[in-house]
């Protein structure tokens, strides 16, 4: 045994002592913490100066007293005493003693320090490194107290109270250096108040850690209560409401931590949701927090400080626009309360309670909470075919189904809404659904469900931005595959008169060009498929809910099967929320009015008003604005910036081309817009600010001709046809092949006579027939 190993742990005089100890868990209480002796002086002197810069910065530094002992130490011509002086301020500060010993076994012992700790917040600790192996790998620290709570059992969420994490930033290294002896610091964060015991290990390596107990140190430690403050949170008329916090220290550390967080608080999220008159329990500092409600409300950060004085704290919404004045009511069709990034343990998903707060912070009026193939059997219980009944005016929450995970999902997923049965016939769960979606379909229908496909654009990804684009997509996702066949059916309704198949498709959530293009095409041959934005929330997108929204035009009163009848009938734009696009109407006919028809005897030119709202951040965010258009997020106003201005492009789009453009300032106020164009042939007209924001048609009939724009997109769609049988076929289950068989031959075959109708535009002027 070395002369320095000895000198670390005291001596031990006999195996029987050994074997004594082995035996023996390490101590709750401190003890005097060994002096280790030899150590190079100069580059001890060298991370002494290192961890000095490093308690500074972090905030927890040595007082003038210490320092002053420090400095002297360091003056010391003698470096066995320089080091011992040293030793005895460092070690003061020490919460554990790690020994690495020649054969690279760790062991770590109680410090000398007092075990005290704040409730919701970090304290930083030393820990004091006999490194005698001369390792220059990481130490890394471990504890089973300081696990994740996301996903973990329901018996263990006591016990998980601490959170840890080593400081291996500048001035200090990411790894131990070689030096015998070096400090490092160890930061840690209890969820809770009062007496909570941690058991500690450390490691540089796996399988390094020592036999029996010495690898690991148990530590009472007193847990001192965070303040508590109440939140007086107000909407833009003075009125109680709910909002969005997102809390930060100097350092950038979130608050409440998010490894501790249960529902209704999302580990995923780094923002919490706090009603008027809630609580926030942070210890005192300073600290900075950003304040919004949903991307309608104008953001704010401010800086708070909290102390023995701080009671409460009091916000209130700022708001640029709110369209439901304009009888517009904002919603999310695609939510989910489980799957992707929610837990499945300690439950399976989380509850109505916890997705309405999140609602009600994002200022979204309907949520469509999605029902899917992760946690199914649990989540189902959940339907009623009603608003769930945390339903608050005019917050509305409702279950339905998306068909992913199971059944027709590898030919695209679909969003059934506004079902009376959530089961398909035949079973009591999601193993026995039909695997062509079409079927799927008819059932919904046969109830007056709303459908579409979710997440259009997965498997009709192109390497183009262009709209319309006339390359075939793969047709190998998830996305609006099996829509190019289910678009020309009609399937009988509730009261058995035949219903288009298909009332929406998805959007906002995937790149706009694979969702619009597949969606101009069918268009263009005279279908009338509405579109609708989600969010496809945490999946696609977990940073909140409403991300994509449907805004849909309903007066002054809104109920959840309007808001769905609406988007059936494309009353609604949808929006990243940043731009709206209001009362669009060609001459007299309004978006959704009539069948959103306007009948022409003779093509004349029109009118084409539309009133505008967007707006901008005052920075501009080049780094977001110049990333390709596959890149999340897929649809925002920042990228439909015009170079470094606060305006944005409002374009008129006829027949899938843009044909005239009027520029905006997005200062958020709202303007309106007058477009005069000719139209010659039976056409379909919309307005959009690509990639934020984007109307439902008016489809305008000249001569009491149907639309039949694009030979082009009929050959498109036919083509498109092909490509995703070839790829649809093996999904097919044997006893539903002969279904798929003949809607995809009906699909084909309409395809082949809109063909033959289409006028022959190879040579027109972009979408006016001239």
């Amino acid at each position: 045994m070395s002369k320095k190993y000895t000198r670390f742990f005291g001596g031990i005089p006999s195996l029987m002592l050994l074997f004594a100890l082995w035996l023996q868990p390490a101590s709750l209480h401190a003890a005097e913490t060994p002096l280790v002796t030899g150590v190079e002086w100069q580059p001890l002197r060298a991370q002494v100066r290192r961890l000095m810069e490093a308690t500074d910065y972090l905030g927890f530094p040595f007082s003038a007293a210490e320092k002053e002992r420090i400095e002297a130490a360091m003056k010391s011509t003698d470096p066995e005493a320089g080091s011992r002086k040293l030793q005895e301020v460092l070690d003061q500060r020490c919460l554990y003693v790690v020994n690495i010993n020649p054969e690279m076994r760790v062991k770590v012992a109680r410090g000398e320090v007092e075990p005290n700790l704040v409730q919701n917040g970090w304290v930083q600790f030393l820990v004091k490194v006999n490194n005698m192996a001369g390792v220059t790998a990481a130490l890394q620290a471990s504890s089973p107290n300081a696990g994740q709570l996301h996903n973990a059992p329901a018996d263990t969420i006591a016990d998980r109270w601490l959170e840890i994490q080593t400081y291996d930033a500048q001035p200090l290294t990411k790894t131990l250096s070689g030096l015998e002896l070096e400090y490092r610091i160890i930061q840690m964060y209890s969820r809770d108040a009062g007496k909570r015991e941690a058991r500690m290990g450390f490691n540089v390596g796996q399988g390094t850690q020592d036999i029996g107990f010495r690898n690991e140190v148990d530590v009472l430690f007193q847990c001192r209560p965070a303040r508590e403050i109440v939140l007086s949170v107000k909407d833009e008329e003075g009125k109680p409401t709910t909002g969005m916090f997102e809390i930060r220290d100097r350092f950038g550390r979130v608050y409440p931590s998010q490894a501790k967080r249960l529902a209704p608080d999302f580990a995923f999220h780094p923002q919490v949701y706090r009603g008027d008159g809630e609580t926030l329990s942070l210890p005192e500092g300073t600290y900075t927090v950003k304040f919004a409600r949903g991307p309608e409300s104008i953001p704010f950060t401010r800086e708070i400080e909290i102390n023995e004085h701080t009671r409460d704290l009091h916000f209130s919404v700022k708001r640029w626009i709110d369209p439901s004045l304009f009888g517009y009511w904002s919603g999310d069709h695609h939510i989910h309360a489980a799957g992707c990034a929610h837990y499945t343990d300690p439950t399976q998903g989380v509850h109505a309670p916890d997705m309405l707060r999140h609602i009600l912070g994002e200022d979204l009026k309907v949520g469509a909470n999605l029902t899917w193939g992760p946690c199914f059997d649990y989540q189902k219980q959940f339907f009623t075919g009603k608003d769930d009944k945390v339903s608050a005016y005019p917050y509305l929450l409702r279950y339905d189904v998306e068909v992913s995970g199971f059944g027709s999902h590898q030919s695209g997923h679909l969003c059934l809404l506004r079902l009376k049965e959530q089961i398909y016939p035949g079973g009591d769960s999601k193993h026995h659904w039909p695997t062509l979606c079409l079927n799927t379909l008819r059932w919904a229908k046969a109830q007056g469900a709303l459908v579409g496909p979710a997440h259009s654009g997965w498997g009709l990804e192109l390497p183009t931005g262009q709209l319309p684009n006339y390359q075939i997509p793969p047709f190998n996702g998830i996305g609006a595959n099996e829509y190019i066949v289910d678009v020309t059916h009609q399937v009988p309704g509730p009261d058995g008169r035949l219903v288009p198949a298909v009332d929406f498709i998805s959007t906002v959530d995937t790149p706009y060009a694979w969702e619009l293009n597949i969606w101009y095409h069918t268009l263009n041959v005279g279908y009338r498929t509405r579109i609708s934005g989600e969010t496809d929330f945490p999946c696609i997108y977990g940073e909140r809910v409403g991300l994509g929204r449907s805004y849909v035009k309903l007066g002054s009163q809104l109920n959840y099967e309007a808001w769905c009848e609406g988007i059936r009938d494309g009353k609604n734009y949808v929006s990243d929320g940043r731009s709206h696009l209001m009362d669009f109407r060609v001459e007299n006919r309004s978006m959704g009015e009539m069948g959103s028809e306007l009948s022409l005897e003779t093509g004349k030119e029109v009118s084409v008003k539309v009133r505008v709202a967007a707006r901008l951040d005052d920075e501009v965010h080049p780094g977001l604005r110049d990333r390709p258009y596959q890149q999340k997020p897929y649809w925002h106003i920042e990228r439909a910036r015009i170079g470094d201005t606060r305006r944005v492009p409002v374009e008129l789009i006829v027949n899938g081309y843009p044909v005239a453009r009027q520029d905006v300032v997005a200062d958020g106020k709202v303007q309106d817009l007058e477009f005069k164009i000719p139209i010659q042939i039976s056409s379909w007209v919309a307005v959009r600010i690509l990639p934020s924001s984007h109307t439902n048609p008016v489809f305008v009939k000249v001569g009491d001709q149907p639309i039949r724009a694009s030979r082009r997109s009929a050959e498109w769609c036919l083509a498109s046809v092909e490509q995703c049988w070839k790829n649809k076929e093996r999904f097919i289950a044997k006893e539903e092949m002969q279904d798929a068989l003949s809607a995809y031959d009906h699909a084909r075959q309409t395809y082949q006579k809109l063909i033959k109708e289409c006028r022959d535009d190879r040579n027109e002027v972009a979408g006016l027939g001239l």
